[in-house]
C-alpha cells in the first residue's frame, strides 16, 4: 500500500492528544508560521495540563481582538493563548511567555501571576537548540548564553575556553504542531519565506510531528532542492480549509506589492 500521512481533518489529526503532553507548538508569533487550525482543533478535543513549547505563548481571545485590529490579522488565527484561555496549559516552555505592555495581559499571564501555571524562560536561541537536541538525539550540550542570569539558576555550569557555559538538556516532546507551506502525500515539506521560524527546526523533535499545510502535491512534484523537512520527520499532515489559503495568499500578495 502507498503511503499517505494525510489525514482527513484536523480533529482526527489531534484525537490522541493526551492530559500532560508536552506540545511544541511551531511559528514566531504571527498568523504567518502559525499552526492555527491545528492548535484549534486541539482546543474542540481539550486534552488538559498540557506543556507547551513556543517561542511565545501567545495573546489569546479578547487580545486577539484588539490585535487585530492594527494588524488586520485573519479571523482564522489562533494560538497558544487561546489554549490557556481554555485552562488546557499546566506549563510553558518559551522565550517570550507575556508580552510587553503593562496594557495587553495575555490569558497565560494572569495565570502565571496568579500561580495557576508554571513557566520556564529560556533564550529564543538556546530554546530552539534543545528541541534540535532532541530531534538529534544529543544527551546535552554546553550554551555560554545564560551563566550569571535566571537561566543559569538549578544548572551545572562549566568554564570552556575562559568562558562561563551552562549545561542545557534536551526538551523532549509527546506531539509537535507544525505549519509549512506545501506537502506531498509522504510528508516531505516546503516552507514559505520568513513564515518556516521555529517550524522546520520542531519537524522531527517529538514522537508525533503533525503539519499543517496549505496544499497537498503528488509524490515528485516538489523540487527537492526545496524540501527543507525531509519526510522521515513527519507523521501526519492536515490541509488547510480554502478560505485560510486564500486569505494567506492574499495577503502575501499585498506584501509584495508594497515592497515594489
Amino acid at each position: 500500500m502507498a503511503i499517505n500521512k494525510v489525514v482527513a481533518s484536523f480533529d482526527e489529526a489531534v484525537k490522541d492528544f493526551f492530559d500532560g503532553a508536552t506540545v511544541l507548538l511551531g511559528g514566531f508569533g504571527t498568523p504567518g508560521g502559525c499552526p492555527s487550525y491545528l492548535m484549534e482543533a486541539l482546543g474542540r478535543q481539550g486534552a488538559k495540563d498540557l506543556t507547551i513549547v513556543c517561542n511565545n505563548v501567545g495573546f489569546g481571545k479578547e487580545l486577539m481582538q484588539v490585535v487585530a485590529m492594527f494588524t488586520k490579522a485573519p479571523d482564522w488565527w489562533y494560538d497558544g493563548g487561546q489554549l490557556a484561555d481554555n485552562r488546557q496549559v499546566k506549563k510553558a516552555i518559551a522565550a517570550f511567555p507575556v508580552l510587553a505592555s503593562p496594557l495587553l495581559v495575555s490569558p497565560f499571564e494572569k495565570q502565571l501571576r496568579a500561580s495557576e501555571v508554571e513557566i520556564d524562560i529560556v533564550p529564543q536561541g538556546t530554546l530552539a537548540e534543545r528541541i534540535r537536541a532532541a530531534k538529534a538525539g544529543i544527551g546535552a550540550f554546553y550554551c555560554p548564553v545564560g551563566p550569571g542570569t535566571i537561566v543559569e539558576k538549578g544548572k551545572e555550569v562549566k568554564v570552556i575556553d575562559g568562558r562561563k557555559h551552562v549545561l542545557e538538556y534536551p526538551i523532549k516532546a509527546d506531539f509537535g504542531l507544525i505549519r509549512a507551506y506545501k506537502a506531498d502525500r509522504l510528508g516531505n515539506l516546503v516552507y514559505r519565506g520568513t513564515s518556516r521560524t521555529f517550524n522546520a527546526t520542531m519537524a522531527g523533535a517529538a514522537k508525533v510531528t503533525i503539519a499543517e499545510v496549505d496544499e497537498v502535491v503528488e509524490v515528485g512534484e516538489l523540487d527537492p532542492e526545496s524540501v527543507v523537512t525531509p519526510a522521515l520527520y513527519v507523521d501526519r499532515v492536515a490541509v488547510r480549509p480554502e478560505a485560510g489559503r486564500t486569505q494567506i495568499v492574499q495577503r502575501i500578495g499585498k506584501e509584495e506589492q508594497l515592497r515594489k
